[in-house]
């Protein structure tokens, strides 16, 4: 039959898990090469291709410049590209330059990370303590015209 009660009211009653969001992503292009990078948490993997037929490039120097600082890539041995770096995880747009240096040429890729800030943290910190400031504005301004008016009255 398949599964036991048992096991069929546990799987029922589990929640399914949340679908956890897309890890950041780069991608960013020259006259022959593709590099894609996907970060997870501090830490980026990057693969580097050819465009005319998509095989890796696995002899080439990578440095990645983010956030106004280089950061010199690793290469692993299955062919792509590390990079460890808290600059990562910081929330929001980061434009991200990618230096690849083969054989006697160099060039330069630039593209666009976006990292989206983390769960259940508000995109705006200061939010409630803006909205606390405009009903202590509005109270204020409403005191003083009450007082005006109380004042005009008894003049």
């Amino acid at each position: 039959m398949g599964m036991s009660r048992t096991a069929a009211a546990d799987a029922a009653s589990t929640p399914a898990a949340a679908p956890s969001p897309a890890a950041p992503r780069v991608e960013a292009r020259s006259a022959d090469l593709l590099i894609v990078g996907v970060a997870h948490g501090d830490r980026m993997t990057l693969h580097l291709s050819r465009l005319l037929d998509n095989a890796p490039v696995r002899d080439a120097a990578v440095t990645v410049v983010l956030r106004g600082a280089a950061h010199p890539a690793v290469a692993e041995t299955d062919g792509s590209y590390t990079l460890q770096t808290k600059d990562l995880t910081l929330p929001g747009a980061a434009a991200i330059e990618f230096q690849v240096v083969r054989a006697a040429a160099q060039q330069s890729l630039k593209g666009t990370l976006q990292v989206a800030a983390p769960a259940g943290q508000s995109e705006d910190k200061n939010s409630a303590r803006q909205l606390w400031w405009w009903v202590l504005n509005f109270a204020v301004c409403f005191g003083f015209l009450w007082l005006y008016s109380r004042r005009r009255k008894a003049a």
